[in-house]
């Protein structure tokens, strides 16, 4: 049984191999010209403030957990669809309570107005 899953330890140890002899080569064999420019922050570019610390907008959050709630819908919705026949009853309600969850998510951004563009 644990004979199957060698083939995949291999690939897994080529792969992480292969990245970290990328890394190591390029730090070895790459230019080293630093310069003022090149080690300064990029932000935006724009120059950051010392000691900055503002608090994110809640704007932000709010497009991600929108983002998260069309994501996550789509992705288990195309598994149920293929299998809907074998599923019957149980996987027809199972995702009727999945939906409901996202719909209350959909509400929320809804009326926090994260779907109205400025």
């Amino acid at each position: 049984m644990l004979q199957n899953y060698v083939p995949i330890l291999v690939l897994f140890v080529l792969a992480a191999a292969f990245g970290l002899g990328c890394v190591a080569i390029s730090s070895v064999l790459g230019p080293k010209r630093p310069n003022p420019d090149k080690m300064s922050v990029y932000e935006c570019g724009m120059t950051v403030e010392p000691g900055a610390k503002r608090p994110f907008d809640i704007k932000y959050y709010l497009v991600a957990m929108a983002f998260l709630v069309f994501d996550v819908e789509v992705v288990f919705m195309y598994p149920w669809a293929v299998k809907y026949k074998a599923l019957g009853l149980f996987g027809f309600v199972e995702m009727m309570i999945f939906l409901f969850i996202l719909l209350v998510g959909y509400a929320y951004i809804w009326r926090k107005g994260v779907l109205e563009w400025e």
